[in-house]
């Protein structure tokens, strides 16, 4: 590895990452639990839909899909709830580690213009020494 990029990975906040990541990770399987595994439920009274559709139904069945929809609809703004947490949870260890980076660009920005500077000194140094 390059110094370089050492010197970059040494400056990411591992800890705060480290730290966060069973969390974040938890919360992902949590979420992915909840998503992926789910049977999908069947609409009670069919899958009929439109006007007539309803109109056919009796007021029991009608309340039976109500019931049915208002859980489906809560059930999907948990789901959107914990998305939206996990979201931003990343978003904020995305922002501190580019932070970061850009910490460690300058630094090496500053570091290579030294270096430059340095060596220039050097070739001259060595030019009138040879010369004079």
């Amino acid at each position: 590895m390059t110094p370089a990029l050492l010197t970059l990975l040494k400056s990411v906040p591992w800890d705060i990452v480290i730290r966060n990541a069973p969390r974040v990770a938890a919360e992902a399987k949590k979420l992915w639990d909840t998503i992926a595994k789910k049977e999908i439920q069947e609409i009670p009274s069919g899958r009929q839909s439109g006007t007539e559709a309803v109109k056919k139904m009796t007021p029991s069945e009608m309340q039976s899909k109500i019931i049915f929809l208002e859980k489906a609809v809560s059930d999907l703004n948990n789901q959107m709830l914990a998305s939206s947490e996990i979201i931003k949870e990343l978003a904020e260890q995305n922002t501190q580690l580019v932070r970061r980076i850009e910490t460690s660009r300058v630094r090496l920005k500053l570091i290579a213009l030294i270096s430059t500077a340095v060596w220039i000194i050097l070739v001259i140094s060595l030019i009138i020494t040879r010369t004079g």
